[in-house]
């Protein structure tokens, strides 16, 4: 019988940094009144994660490269993310870090925690003549929830045969989440899979993700999550 092989994909913000740190710049740099009805249009569905997105940019009046350095500088990240890095590593296996986020504090971060040989998909955020310019490349207007289509980099990065895990804790990780095998969920992501009877592992931190995992993978059966399969299906037929 042939190794199982597992691709881990993770969420970043309130996953691996401690706080989601696209809502803390823009509550910290943008009106906060204002950024808190954005965000509440964007989970009562009104608005897509792209719109969220430039209309939070358009939120901050003025801001320059180093002060929002020395904002993401404060953030910190699960010491335990550390744990299932290496213990991918160790394991050969494949780890991708999903993010509704930008790449500007991303690779800040992980420069600071020695993380920067991770693959990343993320948005990506400018800063020119003071404002904040967001960019999309792997926008999907079928992932309304997320203007980085996590869905399509799953699909993208594991064949029928993988076992595919998924580990968040918000909004934009709802829809994605379904496309994998097994879920590790808290807060909203937790909530979700709560109230639409999606089976789901809670977790506290990365420690108790690594357990789980080891478990599953010394399993002699493991069976695929059947709901997660038919949703990849469907995406294999519309492309």
């Amino acid at each position: 019988m042939s190794e199982k092989v597992f691709k881990i994909f993770v969420d970043f913000d309130g996953t691996i940094s401690k706080e989601d740190v696209g809502e803390a710049i823009f509550r910290h740099f943008g009106d906060k009144g204002k950024v808190d009805s954005i965000i509440s249009l964007l989970l009562n569905d009104e608005i897509t994660a792209r719109e969220c997105w430039l209309m939070l940019c358009r939120s901050v009046d003025s801001i320059d490269e180093e002060t929002l350095n020395q904002f993401v500088d404060k953030i910190e990240v699960d010491h335990t993310f550390k744990n299932l890095e290496n213990y991918c590593a160790k394991n050969k296996i494949e780890m991708y870090v999903l993010s509704d986020g930008f790449d500007f504090y991303i690779n800040r971060i992980f420069g600071r925690e020695k993380l920067t040989h991770l693959q990343v998909y993320s948005n990506k955020l400018l800063i020119k003549d003071r404002n904040l310019i967001p960019e999309f490349p792997y926008l999907d207007n079928s992932c309304s929830s997320s203007a980085n289509c996590k869905r399509n980099h799953i699909i993208n990065h594991s064949s029928d045969d993988d076992f595919t895990v998924f580990i968040g804790d918000g909004n934009s990780d709802k829809y994605t989440s379904q496309f994998c095998d097994f879920i590790f969920a808290k807060n909203d992501l937790l909530r979700y899979c709560e109230r639409e009877r999606i089976t789901y592992f809670p977790f506290s931190n990365f420690d108790d993700v690594v357990l789980k995992i080891d478990q599953l993978r010394s399993k002699k059966r493991l069976k695929k999550r059947h709901q997660a399969e038919l949703k990849r299906r469907e995406v294999y037929l519309t492309e």
